[in-house]
């Protein structure tokens, strides 16, 4: 792809966050069922959108983290075949783990957890940076 003057389409853009958000909760998905669902007897959405699953105090809890974390992996990957400009890639991934947080904040209150703010910020630095 030559990188010369680009064209401002806003429909492309919208498509591309939400292709990279539906792509990130399904690679999340899969790593939680692979990972988490081995320890559990039930696996639901609190393990996607809930800040209290994720912590350094359990088993479960280091899984959700790897799940999470192996997701930012998957997410670059995809990245650079959806987005194609390294310099996008900061916003994409900020766009991304924004509307995290908001579906987080519906799903279960303000996260309150310092851990749930480390894996967040750390897939967002893990996701811009080998996405470029």
């Amino acid at each position: 792809m030559f990188y010369g003057a680009m064209v401002w389409d806003p429909w492309l853009i919208v498509a591309q966050i939400v292709c990279l958000q539906c792509l990130y909760y399904l690679t999340l998905g899969v790593f939680l069922s692979f990972l988490v669902g081995t320890h559990v007897s039930h696996m639901s959405l609190v393990y996607f959108f809930d800040f209290a699953t994720i912590t350094s105090s359990t088993v479960v809890g280091w899984c959700v983290i790897a799940s999470f974390l192996f997701s930012s992996v998957a997410g670059a990957g995809c990245m650079i075949y959806l987005i194609e400009r390294a310099n996008k890639c900061l916003d994409f991934s900020a766009t991304l783990y924004i509307i995290h947080l908001f579906i987080c904040l519906v799903y279960g209150g303000w996260p309150s957890s310092v851990t749930w703010w480390v894996v967040n910020g750390t897939g967002v630095a893990v996701m811009a940076l080998l996405g470029e």
